[in-house]
């Protein structure tokens, strides 16, 4: 570790316990119907009564059982607590199992669709507050969700896993996660989240079917959907395995890349580590290609459109910053953690909200903010950025 590095670290240790985690705990907390808010506009204003999403409470509940894990400070135990209670007395199905994915603001089951991503992001969350606690019940509850995944949505023909269900776990006709996606049956990011929660589970609990669970999903990366040619990810199947969309998404590209990694080291299969080595350095590489002089990772490019999204939206630099140590990591090469802290340098400048707390949306390719983009909300929670730090914290 050298002078740079050590203020890399320094610095989002600083950003994890001095502005995201306070601003989760102080301005989030539902005191009236408990749990948490549903929604911080890009202006920092509280919107009372919106939903609350499923996957924004599992991410809080991952959130704040890795800071206590870590960090062992008492209050983000208690905050911990407070998501977990809430997630098993409101999002949990106890009809037909599973959890919901929007509830109302008081509390009631508002859509209660079954999407697999939402039941892998819960699991994740579950096994982390094992991990910091040691309560059973996180450990129970991860492994009972991952039953249910395996049981509702494993393709046992064609192999990987479908999208979405119903309450009572019929498939549906539109399977979208949102209105952007592709409505296909097998997607990348959902595989990409069951991927690292059973990486995840399997840090503390050794079951076999699980491993060789964990073990498949690494061979689906590696095989079906890291294309061979550009080693970009594809993003859209159908149930055969035959992508269907050309997008590339550098943030995906570069999570994949040390999430996949991650797991082979889990896993602890020194040969199928081997294999997969190059394939993720190749990954991370390819990720590069949407890195900008400023140290920013654009979001996405469409070749078949001849579009490309400058946006910097708020993950994939959280993101950029962990799959560029990783690679670093990887292959001994000093120049990726300068371009890491190159990235952490963007961030630090442009990305950070000083005045109202948290991170932007986005920032526009005029240098300006997104204010449009919530502050925290459905799919702007705590989880990219409070990992990132977590992650540089731990390999610094």
């Amino acid at each position: 570790m050298n002078l740079e590095t050590d203020r890399l670290r320094s610095e989002m240790h600083s950003e994890l316990t001095q502005n995201i985690l306070p601003f989760w705990m102080n301005k989030m907390t539902d005191n009236e119907y408990g749990g948490f808010y549903g929604k911080i506009d890009g202006h920092g204003n509280l919107v009372k009564g919106a939903d609350k999403g499923g996957i924004l409470n599992a991410r809080i509940l991952w959130t704040f059982s890795a800071s206590f894990l870590h960090l062992k400070d008492p209050a983000y135990r208690q905050t911990a607590e407070r998501a977990k209670e809430y997630i098993l007395s409101r999002f949990f199905d106890e009809l037909f199992g599973g959890t919901y994915w929007i509830l109302t603001a008081e509390g009631k089951p508002l859509d209660t669709k079954k999407q697999i991503y939402s039941q892998a992001f819960f699991l994740y969350a579950f096994a982390e507050y094992y991990r910091a606690t040691g309560d059973r019940t996180g450990l129970d509850t991860s492994a009972a969700l991952f039953h249910l995944i395996e049981e509702k949505s494993f393709d046992m023909e064609k192999n990987g896993y479908y999208e979405a269900y119903s309450r009572d776990w019929k498939l549906l006709e539109d399977l979208r996660l949102s209105a952007k996606d592709i409505n296909e049956k097998k997607t990348t990011n959902t595989h990409l989240h069951i991927l690292e929660a059973y990486t995840n589970l399997f840090r503390i609990w050794k079951d076999k079917t699980l491993e060789k669970k964990l073990k498949n999903l690494v061979e689906i990366f590696t095989d079906r959907i890291m294309d061979p040619r550009s080693h970009h990810l594809q993003l859209f199947f159908d149930e055969d395995w035959h992508s269907r969309s050309g997008l590339i998404s550098y943030g995906h590209d570069i999570e994949a890349s040390w999430l996949i990694y991650e797991a082979v080291k889990v896993l602890g299969d020194r040969a199928l580590l081997d294999r997969t080595k190059p394939k993720c350095i190749a990954l991370a590489k390819a990720a590069l290609e949407g890195f900008q002089d400023d140290g920013s990772l654009i979001y996405e490019t469409d070749p078949e459109l001849n579009h490309t999204d400058m946006e910097r939206h708020w993950w994939p630099q959280a993101e950029a910053i962990v799959g560029l140590i990783n690679l670093s990591e990887m292959t001994g090469d000093p120049q990726f953690i300068a371009q890491a802290m190159h990235c952490w340098n963007f961030v630090s400048q442009n990305l950070i909200d000083r005045k109202t707390g948290e991170w932007f949306w986005s920032i526009y390719p005029d240098g300006k903010p997104n204010l449009t983009g919530d502050k925290a909300g459905f799919w702007k929670c705590p989880y990219h950025n409070s990992r990132a730090c977590l992650e540089i914290m731990h390999r610094l």
